[in-house]
């Protein structure tokens, strides 16, 4: 019963931090998705043409909710608790009897909500854009969830590492920012010559993609199976380096 309240207590905090700002929260994922409808989608989708039988709106929908989901994800949790890092109240759950998997656990749930609040919205958005349609509803939702747990995870372990503001930014600008543009948001890895789409096979956000593309659209560059069995084995992984971590004191105790 406490380790529930404890996690409750936790999700409900990590929920309203970023509802109670969610013109920086929320707003920005929204106008950012719009440009690249109206820039990609319309302006240069036009001269693109059709991709794997779709047009190019429909083609980059599914990869910019993923897009915006896995950023935001991960942001609210790295954010979050470096912020209690530095003013020090991460100290207050550690010495509670609250075990640790319930503090990585209320992070996580805390930034796959806000990852999954902005692909609502940014769903919303597309339909102003292009038709709507869910071919394999269970895969879209899992796969979401998954992505955006998996993310939360990386976000809480960067976090973890942080030394300052700067070191939480480091991570999304010169790592997740190149993989995902380069994950087939906007393309299809078939298009690309074989050395680069060997390439391509060894960016994890290609699978994720591909597998909400699927999910949403029926088409994938990628096995859908083996695009999930990938995001679980990352997620359980990242997971238990996280707890071996916060089990250590790393970066939290001195």
């Amino acid at each position: 019963m406490s380790n529930r309240i404890a996690l409750t207590t936790i999700v409900i905090r990590e929920v309203l931090r970023f509802v109670r700002i969610w013109p920086q929260t929320l707003m920005p994922p929204v106008v950012v998705t719009s440009l690249y409808f109206v820039i990609f989608g319309n302006l240069i989708g036009s001269r693109i043409g059709r991709m794997d039988g779709f047009g190019y709106n429909e083609f980059i929908m599914p990869g910019l909710v993923m897009m915006a989901v896995i950023t935001n994800a991960y942001s609210n949790v790295v954010s979050s608790f470096y912020s209690s890092k530095f003013h020090r109240n991460i100290e207050e759950m550690l010495i509670s009897p609250m075990p640790n998997y319930v503090i990585l656990l209320g992070y996580v749930i805390g930034g796959v909500a806000r990852g999954l609040m902005v692909g609502v919205l940014v769903m919303i958005v597309a339909l102003f854009f292009t038709d709507l349609r869910v071919e394999h509803p269970w895969i879209t939702v899992t796969i979401l969830l998954l992505t955006a747990a998996l993310f939360s995870v990386a976000g809480f372990i960067n976090a973890i590492f942080a030394k300052s503001f700067d070191d939480i930014s480091i991570v999304p600008t010169f790592v997740l920012a190149p993989l995902t543009y380069l994950g087939g948001v906007f393309y299809s890895i078939d298009i690309l010559s074989p050395f680069w789409r060997q390439i391509s096979f060894g960016n994890p956000i290609l699978y994720m993609v591909n597998g909400f593309r699927y999910g949403i659209l029926g088409v994938s560059d990628i096995d859908i199976l083996p695009a999930m069995a990938l995001i679980l084995f990352l997620l359980l992984l990242m997971s238990g380096v996280a707890l071996r971590l916060l089990e250590r004191g790393t970066g939290i105790r001195s």
